[in-house]
């Protein structure tokens, strides 16, 4: 590998990556060409580019002209906006870019993955995830987990060995393997593979695909079925049409057009575009976004479970004091603590810092010899050291966990005594620390004979007194519940902390009463009262890692969950959440597992993100409305004036400029203004509704439709070309005017859309009614209407605008509850 034990120089990585620059992925360019052509890879977008082959080759250039002006300009639109969305994307994955540890110039130096070559010396600790396959130079009590290559849940014990070349994968304990990660224990690995070379990388490669959420799942699934239906009725208009003996070609062209012109093409734009604007302003509130679609399902959380350290309190540990078995300051328990969290290296953590803010002066640091690292199985940390005069293990941790490893306890005078004599003793103060809420590490030593340090020697130990944290309660955190509880969201806490100090911190933060479920009690539920006992609870306190998992599945069944989490023992909840949330400084496996980063940990940062994601859900629902009631209205009503009419009610390049005019303005919907009303509650994704929308909104724009045909062709005895011209005014419109009635659940005109909407809507609609006016119009099949025609068509629009905002609010007061679900939100 060309490589030392100190690993590579600066020079020699910078060689390796200059080599590697020809691996890496396609250039902007590139990406930008291969977009632009995807707007035009649709079935339909390419019997249309064959339509106008066609007409070219029938000498008819002016449709040949106008039409692919009309499918290149829609293309270069949704290309564009599509566009800034992947940036977005880009700038996102930029932000959240995983950093390793390696030796450069024997320095350790961090860098992030991409940065690093084979032949790198790389340095793991508990948390990390390992960014390419390594061989391990040294270890130190590593468990690894491989569920993510394996399947296998049980972490794996990892050494430096040399093994036969012919080992199986799977029984490679030298080897760390890319997209694994450290639980605990430290390690010294030789990068040997990286990027698309290693086992993960070929495997993502041979096996590339994208999880869709539920709401993807739904969009799919729902354009699919709006297809199927225009491409039914497309195909019933065409024969229709033919057998009124209307032109082979016109009619073909015409029902291809109605297809593309009706088809929701326009979604996958719209919803990318909506989620990528939902995550640009999701960033400048500190929030980064990791997976697009998952903003979808933060906007239907209703429930936040998270730990109450750096959230509910301020997260910034200090040092109460140091006490002995009587309840006494001591420097001998001081000393044993402080030199624990200044020489312990597996496990980074907010409680050894703050030790390290209190070392004592004069008193120097003794060799360290070994250390067993913390786990969540033991909740012990132990370290090794020699001072000169004894060799002495000293070992911190949770009390009960520590309590159990000791069979003696240290005296204020140095004396030792049996543990039994002084347990009742000892057992009161840690309950009376606990109640005056604050947090007990207890502290415990032997001396250590000769030979090499494990687990086993944590045993026969003497119990020497306890380290007082405190964490106070942020300022503000009952505005910012109460906040939550505006938005229809509901807290419940879920900490390893115990029983006392997690009611203490309930009572500070305003729940009177709280109702506390431990880690034991929870162990004796049925699955049945599980469910219960889980939604009925404020706090769960002594909660193990893996418990964590299952109060968050129970949970599920009564909400939508999101989840907070930090640390190492935070990774299965992450998973098992509808939402993961992770914080910008938390382990990587913890960050890597999570949907969303914030900047801060602040739960009023999160609230400012809840409501982006509901804005973003919101404002994708708006077109979905607008395309389902659109499109089966003016489906139907095509139907119905081909059955009627002895020409077509509209020229297909008309067809075509209504879809390119409405286009625009429907491209700005991702940023247009959403109702706070509609933010209080959560929105969930539901088929029988958009379907019931569909029916009555398609059927009334249908009935103005034919009232239009029946004014323009009975009363006003329109000519064909004054029949389409205004059926194209009345058709774009409608469109247009529908956006405005949609997009807010009260009065349109008591709710003010967003600047882009109504700029563009308001050019569409001028330009619609000057359109039949300017010189060219004839190319394009339409003419000068009189005035009182226009003044006919307008007022018949007039009526739909009216009727259709009247509709529109007895349809969502009741369908209210199928759009908006009712939550059961806890309350302090």
């Amino acid at each position: 590998m060309h490589s030392s034990p100190t690993g590579l120089t600066v020079n020699a990585a910078q060689q390796s990556l200059a080599a590697k620059g020809t691996l890496k992925g396609r250039s902007r360019f590139e990406k930008d060409i291969l977009l632009f052509l995807r707007q035009f890879e649709s079935p339909l977008m390419l019997l249309l580019i064959g339509a106008v082959i066609l007409s070219a080759f029938l000498g008819d250039y002016s449709d040949v002209f106008i039409i692919l002006f009309i499918v290149i300009a829609t293309g270069l639109l949704s290309f564009f906006e599509e566009r800034n969305a992947s940036l977005v994307v880009e700038k996102l994955n930029a932000i959240i870019a995983f950093k390793s540890t390696i030796l450069r110039d024997g320095k350790p130096t961090e860098v992030i993955a991409s940065a690093i070559v084979p032949g790198d010396v790389i340095l793991f600790k508990a948390g990390d995830i390992i960014p390419a396959d390594c061989l391990i130079l040294e270890s130190n009590e590593l468990m690894v987990n491989e569920a993510s290559l394996t399947g296998e849940s049980f972490p794996v014990n990892k050494t430096a060995s040399v093994l036969p070349d012919e080992t199986e994968l799977a029984k490679r304990t030298n080897c760390l393997w890319e997209g694994t990660n450290i639980i605990t224990g430290t390690a010294k690995a030789l990068i040997i593979q990286t990027g698309r070379d290693t086992i993960f990388g070929n495997i993502v490669q041979s096996t590339s695909k994208e999880v869709e959420s539920t709401f993807e799942k739904g969009i799919k699934k729902f354009g699919f079925l709006l297809m199927k239906i225009t491409l039914v009725l497309a195909a019933f208009i065409l024969t229709v049409n033919l057998l009124n003996h209307k032109s082979l070609i016109d009619s073909a062209l015409f029902a291809l057009a109605l297809a593309v012109g009706m088809a929701p093409e326009l979604l996958p734009a719209i919803t990318t575009i909506a989620m990528s604007a939902g995550a640009n302003r999701m960033l400048k509130k500190k929030v980064i976004v990791k997976n697009l679609s998952s903003i979808q399902n933060l906007g239907e959380v209703n429930l936040l479970c998270t730990d109450k350290t750096g959230t509910i309190t301020e997260g910034t540990i200090r040092v109460k004091d140091l006490v002995d078995i009587s309840g006494k300051p001591n420097d001998f328990v001081k000393k044993l603590a402080i030199w624990n969290a200044l020489l312990q290296t597996g496990y980074s953590n907010p409680i050894d810092e703050a030790l390290h803010l209190i070392l004592l002066p004069n008193i120097p640091v003794p060799k360290k010899t070994g250390e067993v690292p913390y786990d969540f199985i033991r909740k012990r940390l132990s370290v090794a050291v020699d001072n000169g005069k004894t060799k002495m293990l000293i070992s911190k941790g949770a009390y009960e966990e520590v309590l159990e490893i000791c069979s003696s306890a240290r005296n204020p005078d140095g004396t030792t005594v049996t543990l039994s004599t002084v347990k009742d003793s000892v057992q009161q103060l840690y309950e009376k620390y606990g109640q005056s809420g604050w947090r007990v590490i207890a502290v415990c030593y032997k001396e250590l004979g000769t030979g090499p340090l494990s687990k086993t020697d944590e045993a026969e130990m003497i119990f020497a007194g306890f380290i007082l944290l405190e964490d106070p309660v942020k300022a503000g955190i009952a505005n910012t519940i109460a906040e939550l509880a505006k938005l229809s969201i509901g807290l419940k806490i879920i900490t390893g902390d115990n029983r006392n100090i997690a009611e203490s911190t309930g009572k500070l933060i305003g729940i009177d009463q709280p109702v506390v479920i431990t880690g034991n009690d929870w162990d004796k539920f049925s699955p049945a009262d599980a469910e219960v006992k889980a939604r009925d609870a404020h706090i769960f306190a002594e909660i193990e890692p893996q418990q964590k998992e299952h109060i968050i599945q129970a949970l599920r069944k009564n909400f939508t969950v999101a989840y907070m989490g930090d640390g190492i023992n935070d990774v299965s909840a992450l998973h098992a959440a509808d939402v993961g949330i992770s914080v910008h400084n938390a382990v990587d496996i913890a960050r890597e597992s999570a949907d969303f980063i914030l900047l801060e940990k602040d739960l009023s940062v999160l609230a400012d993100g809840i409501k982006e994601g509901r804005k973003t859900f919101t404002n994708t629902m708006k077109y979905i409305f607008i395309s389902t009631g659109s499109t089966f209205g003016n489906m139907v009503s095509v139907a119905i004036a081909s059955l009627i009419l002895p020409f077509l009610p509209m020229l297909p390049k008309q067809l075509l400029l209504t879809n390119f005019m409405t286009d625009f303005p429907f491209l700005s919907i991702p940023s247009d203004n959403v109702d706070e009303e509609q933010l209080e509650k959560p929105g969930k994704w539901n088929l029988k509704m958009i379907r019931n929308y569909m029916l009555i909104f398609g059927i009334h724009s249908s009935v103005f439709d034919i009232l239009t045909f029946v004014t323009l062709l009975y009363f006003l005895k329109s000519t064909e070309s004054g029949f389409q011209t205004g059926w194209f005014i009345e058709s774009i419109l409608t469109e247009l005017f529908i956006l405005f009635i949609i997009r807010t659940r009260k009065n349109f005109f008591k709710s003010k859309p967003g600047k882009y909407v109504f700029l563009l809507a308001m050019a569409a609609f001028v330009s619609t009614i000057v359109l039949p006016y300017l010189p060219f119009a004839h190319t394009i099949g339409l003419i000068p209407l009189p005035l009182n025609q226009l003044l006919i068509i307008l007022g018949i629009v007039l009526a739909y605008i009216l009727t259709a905002d009247l509709v529109k609010i007895w349809f969502f007061k009741r369908f209210d509850a199928i759009l908006h679900p009712a939550t059961a939100v806890i309350k302090p």
